[in-house]
């Protein structure tokens, strides 16, 4: 695939992940997510990383996984997408106490859905864009 691999591969030999970073005052380099799974909300950038780690240490969610969908103010919204604990319960309204306290309130997912399983590839990794393409009505019809 050529075209791919001239997207993707630098004359200079590196190559491009996709992965977003940024560099703290000490030179450390930190990921904080992917450029396609970016949400950018009313002009804000949003990491759904940082999201995700809040939602995933919540009692009795096992896994999360938060995307942006089309919303006709913002442009994009954070919806979370949870997966309870086996023989568990997720308490909604605990856990958007703990979102509350945790995040800035543009961070906040508008809708939390609680799903048996994540989608995911043959490698295991999550398919953030089916459930995207799943939810992208939620706000606008």
């Amino acid at each position: 695939m050529p075209e791919k691999t001239a997207a993707e591969l630098r004359a200079d030999g590196f190559f491009i992940t996709g992965d977003l970073g940024r560099i703290d005052a000490d030179g450390y380099v930190h990921i904080v997510g992917r450029g396609k799974d970016l949400i950018i909300s009313g002009g804000y950038n949003i990491y759904p990383k940082e999201i995700e780690l809040v939602l995933d240490d919540q009692p009795g969610v096992d896994e999360s996984a938060v995307i942006g969908v089309p919303h006709p103010d913002f442009g994009e919204t954070v919806v979370g997408v949870l997966v309870p604990k086996a023989g568990s319960q997720i308490d909604l309204d605990q856990l958007q106490t703990a979102v509350q306290k945790q995040l800035a309130r543009f961070k906040h997912p508008r809708k939390l859905i609680i799903l048996d399983a994540l989608p995911r590839n043959t490698m295991g990794k999550v398919q953030k864009n089916i459930l995207r393409e799943a939810y992208k009505d939620m706000f606008t019809t």
